[in-house]
Formats: C-alpha cells, structure tokens, sequence
C-alpha cells in the first residue's frame, strides 16, 4: 500500500507512546506510577455529567453545524469576554473535538510552503508536527531556565522576517510550567502589530496558574484582529475524554476552520457541547479545589526532585507539570527516562521529545495521587544514586 511521503513530516506525542509501553508493562505485572500523560486524575464534575445525561435523554445525538451549537458559542463568547478582558461575538468561535484541531486547522489555514512560523522550544511537540506537514518552517525559540523558561526575546525579535507568517505561544506552558508575563507578552505584541503576524496563543492551562496573574496577548494594543485564542474543556474540567475544545478567531478565520471542520469532522458531538455549557456557566468550586490541589502536589514533587543526586528541579508557576533539570546525571535525557520506566517503574518523558532545547531535562506531570508521587520519588532515588556513583 502506497503512502504519501508528506506522512513522513508528521510527528507524535511522546507522551502517549510511553503510555502505551507503560500499559504494556503493567499487563505484564509490573506496577508503574504513570507521571508521563497530561491528564486530570479527577473526576468530571457531576453538574456537567448531568447536563450530558439530560441532553442525551433530550435527543442531543444528532448531527449539529461545523462551527458549533449557537448556544455553546455564544457562551463561549461571553467567557471569553469576561476572562481576557475583550469584546467577542459568538461568530468568532470555533467548536472542536478537543484544542488539537484548532492548531492544526489554524497551521493548515494559514501556513504554505515555506512559510516560516515561529513556536517555543521545548514545546508541545504537534506544534512543530503540524507545521512540518504542511510544508512550513519552524522557528524554535529557546525557552532558558534562567528566564523562567520564558521566550528569548532577544533570538525572538531576531527570527522575525518576511517569510514568518504566525507565532505560536503557549502560557502557563507544557512541558516546562513557564508563564509568559505580561511585560514578555507586550515585546511579543509589538512584534506582531509592527509586522501584522498573526499569533495562535494556547492557552489550556490558563486556570492552573499557582502564582502571578494570567495575561492574555489577546487584549494588548493592536492584538484583537491578530490573535487566535485557543483553549479548551480537557484541563479545567477534567474532561479529557470528552473531547471538547474552541478557537476565537476573526471571522474570516472561523469561516476557513468551520470549512475544515466540515471536511474532517463535520462537527462536535451535541450532547458534549451542552455538557460544556454546563461547566462554563456551573458551579466552578471543583475548578478551584483540583488546582489548589496540584499546588500541592507541585511543591511535594519539586521539593523530593531536588532532594535526588543530580536533579535540579524549578518551582513552576503553571500548568501541572515539572521540568527538572538532570544534566547532573551526565546522560541523555532518553536514557534516564527509560531506566526510570524500567527499573523504578516510573514513567516519565525525556525532554528532549518537545524539541532540542528540551536535551537535559525530563517532564513529570504530577496529575496523580500524593501517595503515588511519594512512591515515585521513593523509586527514582536508586537510579539516580546509580548515576552518581559512575
């Protein structure tokens, strides 16, 4: 059978490979602590449950347009008002099943051959993915520890040329948990006003912010008409499976993306949508409880990470995940991440699998119980003495 060559461009996310091997192990009788997947361990808040069960029982199960239903949109619309600050219409916003499309409809909307599109490095991976496959550059700016692993605004203002076509960020961060602040973002604003690129801005993890407070490119001076929002259900709600995510995009954007949407998925699930009314416009006690506790969480395992012979762990200010620094240990970050899964049993990603600049680092996502990070920290212990000792 014959496959296209474009396929070759195409990446993956690591994460759910080392899920699988991880899953393969457990079948086999191993107990691993899974630290690799970018999950939620709660559960979805009932309230939304609900709203699913009722809308299924009220028919919701039949096709509905490309863009989303007009109530989810309007809704959409109102809390994106209310949380950045901006005015926004219900014909902004695209409907998805999940965040993903949204970059991917955005990169393949708006990026040719050779367009180059500026990302951060280490990154989520299908950013640079998506770019590759459509035959675009990518542009990797560095994000340093000793910034905070914000962008390298220096390299940034540099990279920018005729040929850049749109710049992706991403705050609060995956993997590192950096937050873009706001001071970042204006150099980044003016950037984009200056040259007119318009900038995808990803911002899934914007309630998980432990210290600080949450900036949005989107409502900076000259941004309105360049960004495209991206954000989602997955994270906050705990919805992960539900697949349910939206874009806020001039309208003639959203019409591209809706068109898009029409020749891949035709549309979101009815029934979701109207569970995600539910969550924007329900109680949001749940929302609240689950990211005090991943603070909680984040400051046990920063605290046991720096406590291991060659760790050097940051404190980060977002997300739910930890970056820690291992270029003590003197190995690959691959290596160490496969002796972790092997011999601790404590699946783990190497940095370097969301780009070159992410060599020296593992990401640990500490969405999962304390008894199971103490276990994990317990485990890992042995390994990294193994390396000090050679």
């Amino acid at each position: 059978m014959n496959i296209a060559s474009r396929m070759a461009r195409l990446g993956t996310e690591s994460a759910f490979e080392v899920l699988a091997r991880a899953r393969q192990l457990e079948r086999s009788g191993r107990e691993i602590v899974h630290l690799e997947i970018g999950e939620p361990d709660f559960d979805t808040p009932v309230h939304i449950k609900d709203a699913a069960k009722q809308a299924l029982d009220a028919g919701a199960t039949h096709y509905g347009p490309s863009a989303g239903l007009p109530e989810l949109r309007e809704a959409i619309a109102k809390h994106v008002a209310e949380t950045r600050g901006v005015p926004v219409s219900p014909e902004e916003v695209v409907v998805t099943p999940g965040a993903k499309p949204i970059m991917f409809f955005t990169i393949m909307a708006m990026i040719g051959e050779g367009d180059e599109v500026i990302h951060p490095n280490p990154g989520f991976p299908i950013y640079e993915s998506v770019i590759n496959f459509v035959g675009g550059t990518p542009v990797p700016i560095p994000l340093r520890e000793e910034s905070g692993f914000g962008f390298d605004l220096e390299l940034f203002e540099r990279s920018v040329s005729s040929k850049t076509k749109l710049i992706v960020i991403n705050s609060p961060e995956n993997p590192t948990g950096g937050v873009l602040d706001r001071s970042q973002l204006e150099r980044i604003a003016a950037i984009a006003v200056a040259h007119q690129i318009p900038v995808l801005t990803d911002e899934i993890y914007r309630q998980f912010l432990y210290e600080g407070e949450f900036a949005s490119i989107m409502n900076m001076r000259g941004m309105r008409d360049l960004t495209i929002l991206l954000d989602g259900f997955s994270k906050s709600y705990a919805m992960t499976g539900w697949r349910l995510g939206y874009g806020v995009m001039p309208p003639k954007l959203a019409e591209h993306v809706a068109r898009l949407m029409v020749n891949s998925n035709s549309c979101t699930a009815s029934f979701v949508q109207l569970a995600g009314i539910a969550a924007l416009q329900g109680d949001q006690t749940p929302v609240a409880r689950m990211v005090a506790e991943f603070k909680r969480r984040r400051d046990l395992l920063v605290d046991g990470l720096n406590q291991l012979p060659g760790v050097n762990c940051a404190r980060p200010r977002g997300a739910f995940y930890v970056f820690p620094n291992i270029t003590g240990t003197r190995r690959p970050s691959a290596d160490v991440a496969e002796r972790l899964l092997n011999e601790a049993g404590v699946a783990a990603l190497s940095g370097a699998a969301f780009g070159a600049h992410g060599e020296g680092y593992l990401r640990f996502s500490y969405a999962n119980s304390e008894a199971n990070l103490k276990k994990a920290l317990e485990r890992m212990r042995p390994v990294f003495e193994s390396f000090a000792r050679k």
